[in-house]
């Protein structure tokens, strides 16, 4: 068997996901009840056997650490691992300057595993992969970096890296964050997006990161600048993720990839878990998503009277949580949140320990932890008032950060 090391990327700071992220990193952020973002690439590692994994972190890592060292313990007599590594300054005194500068600084821990393969993954994308089957072809292509890639509408293809085929597998042109990609789609409806998954070979890319420490003119980013240098000397293929085939996937779910970059798609992908036939279904055991279970009691519904009847409709409701009179539909209840009589929550993602008062609206929210929402508050229903006290995403999602307390 070869020798794989993985090495995750977790390092930035998600400005376009604030108030989520104003005192936690992005693969921090919680997710679907009591998951963290940087559970599912984890999760996709370890079901398919790649054991031996780094995590590089820098901004606010405290709270990603803390998840990391208490979940994501694996046994250590079979050399299996998961282990944060922060900024070091091993070649300086500055932090990582792009993605590909965080595994340059970290080159010591390729050296100490030598592995014949290095998996380079991010840490904040909803999705199940099998990346056995994507080394597989990376082997047999006698590639030298592949590039995980899906379609994606040629309107929506300026925020990616665009992967050009050439034959077969190979890649003609590497295109980060295109302009105008309606004309690099010349006609197309789509085009093949980089997933920001990428296999290398361990010796090729070490050397490529060297030759990038030394240009002076690199950002020294690994899908604008090193995914480039193997494109250009023939070296880079892509694994169409549209033939990944992950156990217990229904048809609704194959392909299923979101990038939670931004509020609004952060909010589409936590809608996307609660439908009666889910897009992204969390209760797939043969491909579980693993977490850190928190120790609470089971979810608690109370009263059944005419007008406080404790109820939850197309809803994931968390350990810890009471409906105590108050109604929730399409909506992500996290643990200890308790949902007050007569209190209404509708299209929103509710994080832990939030308190929503008695006669309480909240609609189209996101509700960071900590939060109290006074009796009576209304949240998501007045848009102008809603701006002046809140933040508010591009298409109108409330965001409210941790430990607020709403009285207006």
């Amino acid at each position: 068997m070869p020798r794989v090391l993985s090495m995750v990327l977790a390092g930035g700071e998600g400005k376009r996901l604030l108030p989520l992220t104003l005192d936690r990193a992005k693969p921090a952020v919680p997710f679907g009840g009591h998951y963290r973002l940087i559970d599912f690439a984890l999760s996709n590692l370890a079901n398919a056997g790649f054991l031996r994994v780094v995590v590089l972190t820098q901004y606010k890592s405290h709270s990603l650490d803390l998840h990391i060292s208490r979940t994501w313990r694996l046994s250590t007599l079979l050399g299996n691992y998961v282990t944060t590594v922060p900024a070091q300054m091993r070649r300086g005194p500055w932090w990582f300057s792009g993605s590909a500068d965080a595994i340059y600084q970290n080159l010591n821990i390729v050296g100490d595993e030598r592995p014949d393969y290095i998996l380079v993954f991010g840490a904040d994308h909803i999705y199940r992969m099998d990346p056995s089957q994507m080394l597989a072809q990376h082997i047999e292509s006698g590639a030298a970096a592949t590039v995980a890639a899906i379609g994606v509408p040629a309107a929506e293809a300026h925020g990616f890296g665009i992967v050009e085929p050439g034959r077969g597998t190979l890649i003609d042109r590497f295109v980060e964050k295109p302009h105008d990609p309606l004309a690099l789609a010349a006609g197309r409806t789509h085009l093949y997006a980089s997933m920001g998954n990428y296999i290398f070979n361990a010796s090729a890319l070490v050397d490529a990161l060297r030759e990038d420490a030394q240009d002076s003119n690199s950002r020294h980013d690994m899908g604008g600048d090193i995914v480039p240098r193997f494109v250009g000397s023939g070296d880079a293929h892509f694994y169409d993720f549209s033939h990944n085939e992950v156990r217990g996937c229904t048809g609704v779910e194959r392909g299923y990839w979101r990038d939670v970059g931004t509020l609004d798609s952060y909010f589409d992908a936590s809608m996307d878990l609660v439908s009666v036939q889910p897009a992204f279904n969390l209760y797939n055991m043969d491909w579980p998503i693993f977490t850190s279970p928190p120790q609470f009691p089971p979810a608690k519904f109370v009263f059944e009277d005419a007008g406080r009847a404790g109820q939850a409709f197309d809803s994931i409701v968390s350990a810890g949580a009471i409906i105590s009179g108050g109604t929730v539909r399409h909506s992500i209840i996290s643990p200890c949140v308790k949902v007050e009589q007569g209190a209404l929550v509708e299209d929103s993602v509710i994080m832990d320990n939030v308190r929503i008062g008695e006669g309480a609206v909240v609609r189209r929210a996101i509700i960071d932890k900590n939060v109290t929402v006074a009796p009576g508050v209304r949240v998501g229903t007045e848009p102008e008032l809603d701006a002046s006290h809140f933040t508010i995403s591009a298409r109108g999602v409330v965001v409210i950060g941790k430990g607020e307390k709403v009285v207006v």
